[in-house]
């Protein structure tokens, strides 16, 4: 089952949090400091038009629904966006998480968090294990839909 996405709760957490448009990740992990009962989660979004594929993308998840705090940066309604998961993470796991990225690479970004080695491949990126490419896969399947060539007739086919 898809969740919705929550758009006044969206709204009101990257307000909160002053989210900004291009760091996905970190507004989430922001966003999931201060939302009872989040589960951070990474995967990939996908909308009609460009970038014309799936975009690595963080986003909450909450029993009933989503809440991304990138939203009002996304010059999109809610029904055009579709979310994909790849990896979900407590907040005590992804504190964890961070707080082993800075004490090992403190020089790198800690988010996006991939997980354990061995990584597998989808596209040009390396990147987390299977969970990583059956999402990317989907989302990937999902980019080709929405984004078919128009024909003459405007149909589509």
């Amino acid at each position: 089952m898809d969740k919705p996405l929550d758009v006044e709760q969206s709204q009101a957490v990257a307000k909160q949090v002053k989210t900004k448009g291009k760091a996905s990740f970190d507004n989430a992990y922001k966003a999931a400091l201060v939302t009872e009962d989040a589960t951070y989660v990474q995967g990939f979004l996908v909308y009609e038009g460009a970038p014309f594929k799936p975009i690595e993308h963080g986003w909450l998840e909450l029993n009933d629904r989503l809440v991304d705090p990138t939203f009002p940066h996304l010059n999109r309604k809610a029904d055009q966006l579709f979310y994909f998961p790849a990896q979900r993470l407590t907040v005590k796991q992804l504190k964890k998480a961070i707080e082993e990225a800075q004490e090992d690479y403190p020089e790198d970004e800690s988010l996006p968090i991939y997980g354990k080695s061995p990584y597998e491949y989808y596209g040009d990126v390396m990147l987390g294990g299977k969970e990583y490419v059956e999402a990317h896969q989907a989302a990937d399947a999902k980019c080709k839909e929405l984004n078919k060539p128009k024909s003459k007739n405007g149909t589509g086919d």
